[in-house]
């Protein structure tokens, strides 16, 4: 198989490094046999609370003598070119949290070891998940916490007593909210992630495999039910520009210009936030009696599929402790860790800690909208796909009206050649 530089980075050194083929990587050396050491795990961003560290770094410290947890925050833009260096280095980190589309990029590049030997001491996973960090049938990546987005509305807009129960009353009533100030749905032209649950309600799809090769759907009938809905939304619904990204979405919210959002749940605390944050919320107006529900589906009682967000957990390749790694890994997917994720907000990827998220209307949208979650093409060429900006570039040709078959038609042909290629 042909390797793809992961997102735009190239590689460094691979060769040098005898980095496995496809299907992920191999022993780092002794497996983590020595009576002491320190394990180095890296993971991205404020999302994991402090009462989270402070468990995996006791846990793993108590029941490993002689052994110390170095706890590390990267960001996320750090998740390219410092991890592929890393990675490849004899000081590489031993356990590194990626974001689940990322997952397969490092898979291929041989830069994770196989877990299927602790795959069955994980708990029942969120299957989503499970599927961003297998490759060719083999468990590499375990999943780590989900994200979904559900669609906020203030109170003061939107009457709360009559929401949408299927997708299309969403966008009619989207419609019907919008005026010269207000989007009746918030739907910058670049924002893709919320193009998908359009393509998916309607039985499209993104791409599919046939054998060796990816055959991209956004021309299909079916994907194109939903790429015309969208399109009307575009039109008729909202006033953010067709060539806008999805970014600060919660300023036209804050600003009483916003009926319904559909956003990650974690903009509830962008729009929270108190008057003397770097970006002040509007906890005391739109955002006062926040409200949030699950997009619904075709059919009233049903949810429209929606992108499963999150992270994933890989053990370097190169990893000289891994056996202790895979500890680590065990830990940060126990009922323990991960009952302190929920309680954090965070969606666990252990099904049987979701009874601890707090119970708000934004936590449990996002626990109904995650049950009908799906994710993009398992390619290790996807993040090609994304980096490339082409599915973007379409949507705002898209919003600003042009056609939507013509349109797809070239995206297919786009996706086609760097997923083939």
């Amino acid at each position: 198989m042909k390797k793809k530089a992961l997102a735009g980075v190239a590689l460094l050194g691979a060769g040098s490094l005898a980095l496995a083929g496809c299907g992920g990587g191999t022993s780092g050396g002794d497996g983590g046999s020595a009576d002491s050491g320190e394990i180095t795990v890296w993971i991205v961003g404020t999302d994991t609370p402090q009462t989270a560290r402070d468990y995996l770094i006791d846990t793993f410290e108590s029941e490993n003598e002689g052994w110390t947890l170095n706890l590390e925050e990267k960001q996320w833009a750090d998740v390219g070119e410092t991890y592929v260096a890393a990675l490849q280095s004899n000081d590489t980190p031993d356990v590194v949290e990626v974001g689940n589309t990322q997952a397969i990029g490092f898979i291929d590049q041989g830069l994770f070891a196989d877990l299927s030997d602790v795959e069955g001491d994980l708990g029942e996973l969120n299957a989503g998940l499970v599927e961003a960090g297998t490759y060719d049938g083999t468990f590499y990546a375990a999943p780590y916490y989900a994200g979904g987005r559900v669609v906020f509305y203030s109170p003061s807009i939107v009457d709360a007593a009559n929401l949408p129960t299927t997708l299309e009353e969403y966008v009619e009533q989207g419609i019907a909210y919008r005026t010269d100030t207000v989007s009746g749905i918030y739907a910058p032209g670049r924002d893709w992630y919320n193009m998908l649950p359009y393509v998916w309600a309607h039985g499209g799809e993104i791409a599919v495999q046939d054998g060796d090769e990816w055959d991209a759907q956004f021309s299909s009938p079916e994907s194109q039910e939903g790429l015309k809905l969208l399109q009307k939304v575009y039109s008729e619904a909202n006033n953010a520009p067709a060539d806008a990204l999805e970014t600060d979405a919660n300023v036209p919210f804050c600003a009483g210009e916003t009926a319904f959002l559909s956003a990650p749940a974690w903009m509830q605390w962008s729009i929270l936030a108190e008057a003397d944050a770097e970006v002040p919320g509007c906890p005391d107006t739109f955002g006062k009696d926040l409200g949030a529900f699950a997009l619904p589906g075709l059919e009233e009682g049903t949810t429209a599929p929606i992108f499963a967000g999150g992270s994933n957990l890989g053990v370097a390749a190169l990893s000289q402790n891994q056996d202790k790694a895979k500890e680590v890994v065990k830990i940060m997917l126990s009922e323990g860790y991960q009952d302190l994720l929920a309680e954090g907000g965070l969606t666990p990827a252990l099904l049987s800690s979701s009874d601890k998220l707090p119970d708000t209307p934004v936590a449990q949208a996002q626990a109904e909208a995650l049950a009908n979650s799906r994710g993009v093409p398992t390619s290790p060429n996807w993040a090609e796909v994304e980096s490339s900006l082409i599915i973007q570039d379409a949507l705002t040709r898209i919003a600003q009206g042009e056609d939507t078959a013509a349109v797809a038609e070239e995206l297919d042909a786009q996706i086609e050649d760097i997923l083939n290629g």
